[in-house]
C-alpha cells in the first residue's frame, strides 16, 4: 500500500509539473514583442510634401492629379506595402462627373490587430479664401499635402520595422472639392469628404474593421498647435487622450493643447458615423483667424512656405511611438 501511495503521489507531481508548464507557456504567449520605436525623419516628410506640390494642384481629373497618383502609389509599393486603387464615379456639387481614386497601403496583412491611419491626398479646385485669384486651384502644401507627407514617412518606418500590429494607410480622394459659401449652384449636402463618404460604405475589404483609425490635417503649419477635435472627442476621446498623453511624454506639449475646439467637417466624420471605426483628427485649431484653420488655409499662401519641419516632426513622432508602443 505505501508503495501504491508513493506511486500515486509521484503520478500526481509529474502532472501538476506538466500542467504549470503547459500554463506558462500560453502566457509567454500573449507578451507582446518589445520593439524600438524608429526615428521620424522630418526632412524626408518634407521632400515628400515638395514632391506633391511639384506635380502642381491635385484637382481630380487633372493631370497633376493623375501624376500624383501614380507617385504615391509607386512610393507605396517600393516600401513593400499591399497597395490598392479604389476607383469610383462621383458628381461634385458643380454637376461635374469624375472618377475618384482613393490609394490605400495595407501593411503586415495577417495581422488581425489593426490600426488605420488617414489623410487626403487632393487639394482645393479654388482659392475662396484669398483676395485674389479666386477661381484658381491651390497648391495645398499644408492642406492635403503635409498630411500624406508624414504617412509616407511612417511608411518607410513600417517597411523597415514591423510594429506588432498591422496598419493601413488610406489616402482619401477629393476631399476639397466642397461647395463653397455663396455658390451659385444648388446646395449640395455632403459635397466635402467624397473619397471619405465613399471608402466608409465600401471598405476595400469586406467587413473592414480597426480598433482605432487617426486622421492628419493641416500638420505642417510653423508653430500649429493641435487641440480636442470635436467630432473626435465624441467619438474617440480614449484615441485622443492616448494620443496627447504621448506627444506630451516624448517633449511636444507645446503643439497638443489640452483643450477642446468645435467640431468640424472632415473626414474622420464619415468614418466615425459610418464605419463605426473611433477616429481622431490631427489637425490645427488657430483661435487667431476667423476660419480657426491655418492662416493659409484655401489660398494660395498655402505653398512649401507654409510647411515647418519641427511640427511635421512633432506630428510624425508621437503618431510613430503611438503605433510602436501597441
Amino acid at each position: 500500500m505505501k508503495i501504491l501511495n508513493l506511486l500515486l503521489i509521484s503520478i500526481i507531481l509529474l502532472a501538476s509539473c506538466s500542467n504549470n508548464k503547459t500554463t506558462n507557456v500560453s502566457k509567454g504567449e500573449n507578451i507582446k514583442t518589445k520593439i524600438s520605436i524608429p526615428n521620424f525623419n522630418s526632412d524626408s516628410s518634407y521632400s515628400f510634401i515638395k514632391k506633391q506640390v511639384d506635380f502642381g494642384p491635385r484637382v481630380i481629373s487633372t493631370k497633376a492629379w493623375n501624376e500624383c497618383s501614380k507617385y504615391l502609389v509607386d512610393k507605396l509599393n517600393s516600401y513593400n506595402a499591399f497597395v490598392k486603387v479604389q476607383e469610383a464615379p462621383v458628381k461634385t456639387y458643380d454637376g461635374k462627373e469624375h472618377v475618384l481614386r482613393n490609394i490605400i497601403a495595407s501593411f503586415s496583412v495577417e495581422k488581425n490587430n489593426r490600426i488605420a491611419l488617414f489623410a487626403h491626398w487632393d487639394s482645393r479646385h479654388i482659392a475662396d479664401h484669398d483676395s485674389v485669384n479666386t477661381k484658381q486651384p491651390i497648391l495645398g502644401a499644408n492642406d492635403g499635402g503635409s498630411g500624406v507627407g508624414v504617412l509616407l514617412e511612417i511608411a518607410r518606418n513600417l517597411n523597415n520595422q514591423n510594429p506588432n500590429i498591422g496598419v493601413d494607410i488610406i489616402l482619401f480622394d477629393a476631399e476639397d472639392y466642397g461647395q463653397p459659401e455663396n455658390s451659385q449652384y444648388p446646395i449640395m449636402n455632403d459635397s466635402w469628404c467624397l473619397g471619405s463618404q465613399y471608402w466608409s460604405k465600401n471598405p476595400h475589404i469586406k467587413n473592414y474593421y480597426a480598433k482605432y483609425g487617426i486622421l492628419l490635417d493641416m500638420v505642417g503649419g510653423e508653430n500649429a498647435r493641435f487641440r480636442y477635435e470635436g467630432t473626435s472627442e465624441y467619438y474617440a476621446s480614449d484615441i485622443l487622450k492616448k494620443v496627447w498623453d504621448m506627444a506630451h511624454k516624448i517633449g511636444y506639449s507645446d503643439y497638443f493643447i489640452f483643450k477642446s475646439s468645435p467640431q468640424i467637417m472632415d473626414d474622420h466624420y464619415y468614418v466615425n458615423t459610418l464605419t463605426g471605426i473611433p477616429t481622431i483628427d490631427i489637425i490645427e485649431f488657430d483661435q487667431s483667424t476667423k476660419t480657426n484653420f491655418n492662416k493659409h488655409w484655401h489660398t494660395h499662401a498655402d505653398n512649401m512656405n507654409n510647411v515647418n519641419r519641427k511640427t511635421l516632426k512633432a506630428v510624425g513622432q508621437t503618431v510613430l511611438n503611438v503605433i510602436y508602443t501597441e
